[in-house]
């Protein structure tokens, strides 16, 4: 197991969240391809985008898979400049996890979850690495990671 799955494996049994944890032979690196691998539609995984605000801090919107999400409306909401979209270099350095992989939670960040998440029974997330997923309910996501619900998608 590499050290981002190791990471994560750790960080959710050390805050005790209720989750399954699945790792897959092939890629999970998009919606499609994790979809594909744990024979799921897309709207039943969830997409992080990390988003980078005016001061430099990581914003995390949480969206269907099928949904795309809507920086000016989180600029809006939040009442701030419209965020841009974070690099590769800058995810991994404020989440901890490289892009394909990103978890929902277990690092610092705003969290914005998108009210159409939270209707689902369950999801799928980032599992740490482009081959792992986590099995969760929105509503133990949203515990775990504090998130706001706010309508974020286009």
């Amino acid at each position: 197991m590499n050290p981002y799955e190791e990471k994560l494996k750790k960080f959710i049994q050390d805050n005790n969240i209720q989750c399954e944890y699945l790792q897959f032979n092939q890629s999970c690196h998009s919606v499609l391809e994790a979809a594909r691998a744990a024979k799921v539609q897309a709207e039943d995984c969830v997409k992080n985008i990390c988003l980078i605000d005016s001061e430099g801090s990581l914003i995390v919107a949480i969206v269907r898979g099928n949904d795309r999400v809507s920086t000016s409306r989180i600029g809006k909401t939040l009442h701030i400049e419209r965020p841009r979209t974070a690099t590769p270099d800058e995810i991994l350095q404020k989440t901890g996890y490289p892009c394909g992989g990103i978890p929902s939670f277990g690092y610092p960040a705003k969290f914005l979850i998108d009210p159409a998440v939270i209707e689902k029974e369950m999801v799928l997330t980032g599992g740490g690495s482009e081959y792992a997923l986590v099995k969760i309910s929105p509503k133990e996501l949203q515990k775990t990671n504090q998130g706001e619900i706010l309508k974020i998608r286009k």
